[in-house]
């Protein structure tokens, strides 16, 4: 579900295709979250890939699984490790700095963006660093092959960079199909100077996900703050999977810098800001009339 700002109100921006300024205005683009369900640990959620059994305490009726979606954050992925190996609060975020994982030298040591989404059985033996070590060998993986390398040094970057990439796009994008061009409209803003300025990143710095960006929001003197610096977050900002890894290595050829989610399957990108515009006002009016159909809900952080 593609989730943009509100309608425009005092001291609210309106969505516009994540961008830079433009004659004096500053336009950004929509972001996306998830709803997903939790129940007693069990985490119920789509993951594509399954990988060899790990092991979980105290469990003899057969195997109990952990499943990771695509675009969680790693704060939510300790979470569910927790839960499904019946530990304290906080016991896997804290086993990090012992798990041995093989992370590139640009990670400075954080997983986010190699805790690989699938669908993982645990058995009786399995701790937070083993978990952790599958993970990220998962993604090694998927992404040290050499197609991988050879896709990123065409657009100029390394495969770090390109998983960080991949995370903005399963971020960002309403769906599947719209992930390819949500990555051109990244390396399109790279490539000619102009900050991302994109909700996600922001809400990764402030660690949350809503509907509701506002000026003072994107003031916020934080790294991740695509509004305020240049370039690539420092990180990955959450997992991404296969698919918004191949857009990001692989996006169609187009010169589009803003896009906007008017409505479920109607995702609009555009080179052009006053047509942005309109489809902005498209949107707000879209929102404006949901609004009155049904109470807005607050997603949990991603």
């Amino acid at each position: 579900m593609q989730i943009n700002t509100p309608s425009r109100t005092p001291g609210r921006r309106t969505p516009a295709g994540r961008g830079a300024s433009t004659r004096g205005k500053s336009v950004r683009l929509t972001r996306r979250g998830r709803l997903v369900l939790v129940l007693t640990g069990a985490v119920i959620a789509g993951a594509a890939v399954a990988v060899p059994l790990l092991s979980l305490a105290g469990i003899t009726a057969g195997p109990a699984t952990l499943v990771v979606p695509e675009g969680w954050r790693a704060s939510q992925v300790y979470d569910a490790v927790d839960k499904a190996l019946a530990l304290p609060s906080g016991s896997t975020r804290n086993s990090v700095g012992t798990a041995g994982l093989k992370l590139p030298g640009e990670a400075g040591g954080n997983p986010e963006g190699y805790l690989f989404p699938a669908t993982y059985p645990l058995n009786k033996d399995a701790t937070p660093q083993s978990v952790l070590r599958v993970m990220v060998d998962t993604a090694n993986q998927r992404f040290g092959w050499a197609p991988v390398a050879a896709g990123a040094q065409r657009d100029a970057m390394n495969v770090y960079q390109a998983v960080t990439i991949a995370s903005i796009v399963q971020a960002e994008a309403a769906d599947k199909t719209d992930m390819g061009k949500v990555a051109r409209v990244v390396l399109n803003r790279l490539q000619r100077g102009m900050p991302l300025q994109m909700d996600s990143t922001l809400n990764y710095a402030l660690n949350r996900s809503t509907l509701n960006t506002t000026v003072n929001d994107t003031r916020v003197e934080n790294p991740y703050n695509s509004y305020q610096r240049m370039g690539l977050p420092p990180t990955p900002i959450d997992n991404p999977g296969t698919d918004a890894m191949r857009a990001a290595l692989n996006p169609p050829p187009g010169n589009w810098l803003y896009f906007v989610t008017v409505k479920p399957g109607d995702t609009r990108f555009t080179a052009d800001f006053a047509e942005h515009q309109r489809n902005v006002a498209d949107f707000n009016a879209e929102q404006k009339a949901r609004s009155r159909r049904s109470p807005q809900v607050s997603l949990p952080p991603r």
